[in-house]
């Protein structure tokens, strides 16, 4: 069977997180490739509404395998604050699996994001503040701590200790904080490791062997097209690729095995954060349109901006994904 690619065809919160579950019982893996816990996905089931961040919405679907890809970033922290969360109300979340290959947060990242982010004030980019420029950052400059590093305490050490040769000559004497030292970061990231052994599996070949098996695989797209590092609205963009492209190196599965990329639109056209918008509404419509959508980011719970449908950026996803059907949400809100 194939695999499917779910994108966001605007500048995220369309709807994926309803997307999947609405798909929810033809598909057997639902796979995040992209990003980290600055993204939300909210979803309604009966009465009962769920927040998601870090994990994928298939892991509120039974019979579902949720998969962390090996593209995402990590806080390990949140990861198991989601996951009580969800136990707590019932939810099976026994079958999470995570990338051996996937970085985590550490630490001296959060910093060091909300640090710079206010250091650059009014030519601030807009970032959630929660490390996770800086931690794809250091996956390209090769010195990210990975998942399967946390089972081996030298090279945890070995790393982290690298890392913070140069983190802290910057946030000592370029933003005048206090240096982080080695053993508070070691002993953080080292107490999510035996929990987190059991989830640890490498997720390419499990997707590669589900695939040969005749199982469905939806790969989520966390943000959107025009968030994407690449091809979105630079530098106000996320640190990911966020497009069909970044489905198949977020997941290791090859481009072959991907039969449909479904790209979901909104009604109308919202924005969190700094970055250009064309459509943008700054009257009594935009507000209208904020207050009926609820439209509050899920992850920040800033209120979102809000304009008119934007066709323009509609035919650029089409165009950069290769989006075979599309999914328009939130039609209600304009009747």
């Amino acid at each position: 069977m194939p695999a499917i690619v779910l994108v966001g065809a605007q500048w995220g919160d369309e709807g994926k997180g309803k997307a999947t579950d609405l798909l929810g019982s033809r598909v057997d893996y639902v796979v995040k490739f992209n990003g980290g816990n600055n993204a939300g996905h909210t979803v309604v089931i009966g009465d009962e509404t769920y927040a998601l961040h870090l994990l994928p919405s298939g892991i509120l679907t039974p019979g579902c395998v949720p998969v962390i890809g090996n593209g995402v970033v990590i806080d390990l922290a949140v990861l198991f604050e989601e996951l009580e969360g969800l136990q707590a109300r019932g939810i099976d979340t026994s079958r999470l699996v995570v990338s051996a290959d996937a970085h985590v947060i550490p630490p001296y990242n959060r910093v060091l994001d909300k640090v710079t982010e206010r250091f650059l004030g009014s030519r601030r980019i807009g970032t959630t503040g929660r490390g996770i420029g800086p931690t794809y950052a250091d996956k390209m400059n090769r010195v990210g701590i990975r998942v399967q590093d946390l089972f081996d305490e030298g090279i945890l050490r070995q790393k982290v200790e690298a890392a913070l040769d140069l983190k802290n000559q910057l946030l000592a004497k370029v933003y005048n904080r206090r240096a982080i030292t080695v053993d508070e970061v070691v002993d953080e990231l080292l107490a999510h490791a035996e929990p987190l052994r059991p989830m640890v599996v490498d997720t390419s070949l499990l997707l590669e062997r589900a695939l040969d098996d005749g199982k469905t695989v939806l790969l989520e797209a966390g943000q959107a097209t025009l968030l994407d590092v690449d091809h979105g609205t630079s530098p106000f963009v996320t640190s990911s690729s966020a497009t069909a492209g970044g489905a198949c190196t977020g997941s290791g599965i090859p481009p072959t095995r991907v039969d449909g990329v479904v790209a979901i639109l909104k009604a109308y056209t919202t924005r969190v954060g700094e970055g250009p918008f064309p459509t943008e509404l700054h009257d009594d419509m935009g507000e209208f349109l904020r207050k009926t959508g609820g439209e509050y980011g899920t992850t920040t719970g800033r209120p979102r901006r809000c304009g008119w449908f934007d066709a323009v950026i509609g035919r650029y996803a089409k165009r950069i994904n290769g989006v075979t059907d599309f999914v328009i949400t939130k039609l209600d809100v304009l009747s």
